[in-house]
């Protein structure tokens, strides 16, 4: 799977690593780059073709799917971090957080499969896919269940040779993580090594020292990794 010349799908374009996303691809040489968002007159990158596209509405999918009926590898970026814990928080605001990040992207994956026959899709995921984190329980849930979208899809697809690549990353500097005071990660460094993972035909992508981090933890008992991570946080934010 090369990016140059290929025809790529970003949703979530509008900012954050989705906008790192597109503007990497171009430089690579991407043949053809839709750009993807719910509002696309806030995609200000020259080059792309922009679409509208609400990942958490069947029929918005579907019409961008129309419109792109070219695309050979899908980048699922879109998402969102309400804040929300489970046992205290907004059960719509939960349940907000789950149809984005585990219905959307299998929205937007059932709909575009049938196109990806020896192309790609690439899931933006998280350490906090394997590490809960106090503040952010319903982000965390969902992630996880985007982990295990993501680990089935590629069981289920590979009969028509989609690639199917997990991104795992700890904070990116973006926006979206404007409030966290710890060690963030360029944009671009992340991308660079998410198209590099395609490229090499990798299923999972660890982009930074936290997800990595956060993987090595999951064969530890849980109170030895929420004790660890409590200490790595405390040093990372005082």
């Amino acid at each position: 799977m090369q990016i140059n010349g290929a025809h790529v799908l970003v949703t979530g374009a509008n900012r954050g690593l989705g906008r790192q996303f597109v503007l990497s691809l171009l430089d690579r040489g991407a043949g053809r780059v839709y750009a993807t968002a719910r509002r696309p007159e806030l995609i200000d990158v020259p080059g792309v073709i922009p679409l509208r596209l609400d990942i958490t509405d069947p029929a918005s999918v579907a019409a961008a799917a129309a419109a792109a009926p070219d695309v050979k590898i899908v980048i699922n970026n879109a998402g969102i971090s309400t804040g929300a814990n489970l046992v205290t928080g907004d059960l719509d605001t939960i349940r907000r957080e789950m149809d984005t990040h585990f219905y959307g992207t299998l929205n937007v994956i059932r709909t575009f499969a049938p196109q990806l026959a020896d192309g790609a899709i690439l899931n933006v995921l998280s350490a906090i896919s394997w590490l809960a984190y106090d503040g952010a329980g319903a982000y965390h849930a969902a992630k996880a269940a985007e982990w295990a979208l993501t680990n089935n899809v590629r069981l289920e697809l590979a009969k028509q040779r989609t690639l199917v690549t997990g991104l795992h990353l700890g904070a990116a500097d973006t926006d979206m993580m404007a409030w966290y005071d710890g060690d963030k990660t360029a944009p671009e460094v992340i991308v660079a090594a998410a198209l590099d993972g395609i490229e090499a035909h990798r299923s999972e992508v660890l982009a930074d020292d936290a997800s990595r981090q956060a993987k090595a933890w999951l064969s530890e008992d849980p109170s030895f990794i929420y004790r660890e991570a409590a200490a790595a946080l405390t040093a990372l934010t005082s």
